[in-house]
């Protein structure tokens, strides 16, 4: 169920944001900040404090609520926060599609945990979500996110020309998708 938990490698789980992960969000991405750099846009000091995170994960849960956005993170045996994943700019209707976006803590990259969160974020979202398509965008050089994709089952479908401000410029993107499933869309599914 996309409300539950779900238990992925060696303690680590992935589950919904909720606000008590601002502490923690903001210790984890002031962790990975310098690894993370050439892939993220540009942040004001502020977006790296307990502050700042409390903020941003009401937001998030706030879009969740929308219907816009499916928000989570995975934690660690002690509950702390290692990597944050979101299906972002959710459309239902005939469309039924999401943008997936995602990172993984330094202390813990190369392990596998991005991958097996993508894979079980696909089911969630083709078995509860009945979404037809995820999308995942990459700056050209960010391999090892194309190599999660590439294992996930996305598929490289375009080249986008300046497609976002990251670290200080606008930045070329990889485009990747997969289809989640080719059944029909009912009037129930929105």
């Amino acid at each position: 169920m996309i409300d539950d938990a779900h238990p992925l490698h060696a303690g680590i789980r992935l589950r919904p944001v909720r606000p008590s992960d601002a502490a923690s969000c903001a210790e984890a991405l002031t962790r990975s900040r310098a690894y993370m750099r050439p892939w993220e846009p540009l942040r004001p000091e502020s977006f790296y404090t307990e502050e700042g995170q409390s903020r941003r994960v009401a937001a998030l849960l706030a879009e969740r609520e929308a219907g816009r956005v499916m928000p989570w993170v995975l934690s660690d045996a002690e509950n702390r926060v290692v990597g944050g994943f979101n299906l972002n700019a959710l459309v239902l209707g005939a469309f039924r599609s999401a943008v997936l976006g995602y990172w993984v803590d330094v202390d813990l990259a190369g392990r596998g945990l991005a991958t097996a969160a993508v894979r079980r974020i696909c089911e969630l979202a083709r078995d509860e979500l009945r979404l037809h398509r995820v999308e995942a965008g990459t700056v050209l050089d960010n391999t090892a996110s194309q190599r999660v994709l590439a294992k996930c089952g996305f598929e490289e479908f375009g080249l986008a020309r300046g497609y976002m401000h990251i670290d200080g410029e606008w930045r070329d993107h990889r485009l990747f998708h997969r289809l989640l499933h080719d059944g029909p869309v009912t009037g129930a599914e929105g």
